[in-house]
């Protein structure tokens, strides 16, 4: 995915004009049921830490402020963090739980854009040209590892990112700021939201990050989980094994 990524639209192209000319009979006999396969994550292993935004819908916040110790009040500018590349793994696989690490294993389900062209002082007119697609990610958070403020701990644990399954090129959603975003667990509804409510949208993302440092193809930004997490909750709900 990463060698397509870099190749950028002209390959997308010849993509998508070869399977046009293929037919849709030949790319049929090619498919294999869902269930006979393992779905990866899209990007298995990312060259670099992926970026992770957080407090970035105003319901989110509200619930931080009263269960996890954060300013009730909304940023100023994108809170920014990062997940190392082996935080990743795909959907419907196990998470790593390290119950001598954790006690409080909760989840956070983001829209998360992944970079085509890179670039350094990008406008917010320009951002959009620099994306590649999109795809979601679970922001696997332990609640009780945050250390004077540092999220990596709490953020960074490997399989702390499950992603996919699918990554979807820009050119198929027509507006990025109006996808459902929800989150079962155990067959309950724990989140329900819509990337409208972003604070920060994607390009303004996109100026701020590389305000800071580089973009480069195949970068990942997690653009911040809306209300419903565990942690938010009364009482506070957790996810265990099994």
């Amino acid at each position: 995915m990463l060698e397509l990524i870099d190749k950028g639209e002209p390959e997308l192209k010849h993509i998508a004009d070869s399977l046009k000319a293929a037919g849709e009979n030949v790319i049929a006999s090619c498919a294999m049921p869902a269930s006979e396969v393992v779905i990866l994550a899209p990007i298995p292993k990312p060259r670099k830490n992926i970026i992770g935004i957080g407090l970035n819908y105003t319901e989110h916040v509200a619930e931080s402020a009263r269960t996890l110790d954060t300013e009730n009040a909304l940023p100023q500018k994108p809170v920014i963090f990062s997940k190392p590349p082996t935080a990743v793994t795909a959907t419907n696989t196990a998470i790593i739980h390290n119950e001598s690490l954790t006690q409080q294993l909760d989840w956070e389900v983001e829209l998360a854009v992944v970079i085509g062209k890179g670039g350094k002082y990008i406008t917010r007119e320009n951002a959009m040209d620099h994306v590649f697609g999109y795809t979601v990610i679970n922001d696997i958070s332990a609640r009780d590892c945050r250390r004077a403020g540092q999220w990596i701990v709490s953020k960074g644990q490997d399989t702390f990112a499950p992603m996919g399954p699918v990554l979807v090129t820009k050119d198929e959603i027509a507006d990025p700021h109006n996808l459902n975003l929800s989150l079962t667990l155990n067959g309950v509804e724990k989140q329900s939201s819509n990337t409208k409510f972003l604070l920060f949208n994607i390009p303004a993302l996109i100026e701020d990050l590389s305000t800071v440092f580089t973009l480069e193809p195949g970068d990942i930004i997690a653009t911040g989980t809306p209300a419903g997490v565990g942690a938010g909750r009364e009482p506070q709900e957790w996810m265990w094994d099994g």
